[in-house]
């Protein structure tokens, strides 16, 4: 049954959902087939459970017997101790110990499908407070309607949402082409020819390299980045003449493979390169590799006749999680306070950054700005005047944002207090955008959501509506503006700049 609450001047709906049915609306569907999210709020004491066809269903529990394609997502099943997904009526997750629901009073919840992707989480803004995903591999991609439904219980749904969603919404960041990505915000093709950026894409690149191993008799050239070298062990650069690294007795395959496990975190080997692996790793003190080296040498030794001595082997580093984001493959923790470490210092650095109106900003990394930003690499390696200078200088930036980002790029983490989070984010999150660091921008429009009030939505609406990537605050926030229309619009005149179009959007979803 349909019930509507006035608040305020608001309009709140309602839903409960007796036993063994399904409710369908008109209004409830995404914009684009396969791909939206649903936000909403939901009382139950166990199976919130939402369903996602490619048409309306029928609101009885038959609905579950005919033959229409479907994603079913069941919120507290097994009496609020499993969380459970099912493809056209088949358990495909069934996840224990996963209790959401709360029959004392409503809680918040957000579902996401993309492309086949389901995210699902706690809270009233969309893409905080994962709890769990799932790809499935022959996606769906035409569910378009979304029906709330119940078991043997009475559920409640209130403050129902759907939301558009884009590809820069996807919290499951791997599932993104970022080199399509990076296309996009560049109008450029940066990784020319690769599938994924990051840093694989500089290994044995001329690029921005300032080491040189030469190799084997043969005197081989390979060259490195002394920065990524320095995060993953001890390599005494001062010691090298002209920056180079003799190893007259490795050879290249075995240089390759060490140098293909710190920049990407794994390599294959065969049994007859684990001892001279083990010894670089050992000369250059990258301890996770020359233990990994040691371990894989002693099982061939207790196994030899289970192993195949000419069949490779694979050494991972296992701890593979320096930066949230994953750009960085170094060994952890060392590397992520090396890396850290080399901003304060410049050890290592080759650009020097200067800010107009304050001088000098760091001594920081041509490659660490290029992992990140598109524009950065395509200003570091395209023949720009920025290629072969050891100063670049910026103007009209904060300076204050500006460090804060350099930060993130050395950390994969937003450090600050809260106190000056509130005051930088959105210059913070402008800078991110005109560099294309889309994973600070991922992280500022996050912050940004924790600090949405009808105090605040006014100036974030502002400074979102210009960017792109920022659709789904910037729908969140119109969303939060309507809800809270009369306080907004008398409260302060910070609605008056608001761009005709986007209060246009407000006094629609207000009606």
């Amino acid at each position: 049954m349909m019930k509507e609450k006035t608040m305020g001047g608001e309009k709140h709906k309602s839903l409960t959902v007796a036993p063994f049915e399904c409710a369908w609306r008109e209004d409830l569907r995404f914009r684009e087939a396969g791909r939206g999210c649903v936000a909403f709020e939901a009382y139950a004491q166990n199976d919130v459970t939402l369903v996602f066809r490619e048409q309306v269903g029928s609101q009885h529990y038959n609905y579950k017997m005919d033959s229409c394609p479907n994603y079913t997502v069941i919120l507290g099943s097994h009496r609020n101790r499993r969380l459970k997904i099912e493809v056209d009526g088949r358990t495909v997750v069934d996840v224990a110990g996963i209790g959401l629901c709360s029959s004392s009073a409503f809680q918040s919840y957000w579902i996401s499908i993309f492309d086949g992707l389901i995210s699902i989480g706690r809270g009233m803004h969309p893409f905080q407070n994962l709890v769990f995903q799932w790809l499935d591999s022959q996606p769906n991609c035409s569910v378009q309607y979304v029906g709330l439904s119940s078991w043997d219980k009475h559920v409640g749904y209130r403050n129902i949402n759907v939301l558009p969603l884009t590809q820069h919404h996807n919290t499951l960041w791997n599932h993104i082409d970022y080199k399509e990505y990076q296309e996009e915000v560049s109008g450029d093709d940066v990784a020319s020819g690769d599938e994924n950026w990051g840093l694989v894409n500089f290994l044995e690149s001329w690029d921005l390299s300032d080491v040189i191993f030469v190799v084997g008799h043969e005197r081989k050239a390979v060259p490195a980045h002394k920065i990524i070298l320095a995060a993953s062990g001890e390599f005494s650069f001062e010691s090298s003449v002209d920056n180079i690294i003799q190893l007259p007795s490795t050879t290249y395959p075995v240089l390759r493979a060490f140098l293909e496990y710190i920049y990407t975190g794994q390599t294959q080997v065969v049994e007859s390169q684990l001892g001279s692996l083990r010894d670089l790793g050992v000369q250059f003190q990258v301890s996770s590799f020359t233990k990994q080296c040691e371990e894989l040498i002693d099982r061939f030794k207790m196994n030899k006749k289970i192993f195949d001595s000419g069949k490779k082997v694979e050494i991972a580093n296992n701890t593979l999680q320096v930066q949230q984001c994953g750009i960085f493959p170094c060994e952890v923790p060392g590397a992520a306070r090396k890396l850290k470490r080399s901003l304060v210092t410049g050890e290592h650095s080759d650009v020097n950054i200067y800010v107009e109106g304050h001088g000098f900003l760091a001594a920081s990394h041509k490659l660490i700005l290029s992992l990140w930003s598109a524009p950065f690499a395509k200003m570091f390696t395209n023949g720009m005047v920025e290629s072969s200078s050891s100063d670049i200088s910026f103007s009209d930036v904060s300076v204050e944002a500006f460090s804060a980002m350099l930060q993130f790029m050395y950390s994969g983490e937003l450090e600050m207090d809260r106190e000056g989070m509130s005051s930088l984010l959105i210059p913070l999150l402008l800078l991110a955008d005109r560099f294309g660091v889309i994973f600070l921008q991922r992280e500022c429009c996050n912050c940004l959501l924790e600090f949405l009030s009808e105090d605040t939505v006014c100036p974030i609406l502002q400074a979102v509506s210009s960017v792109p990537s920022c659709k789904l605050l910037e729908e969140t926030c119109k969303r939060n503006f309507s809800m809270h229309f009369d306080y907004c619009t008398t409260a302060s005149t910070d609605f008056v700049s608001l761009d005709e179009a986007t209060f246009r959007d407000i006094l629609q979803a207000t009606c």
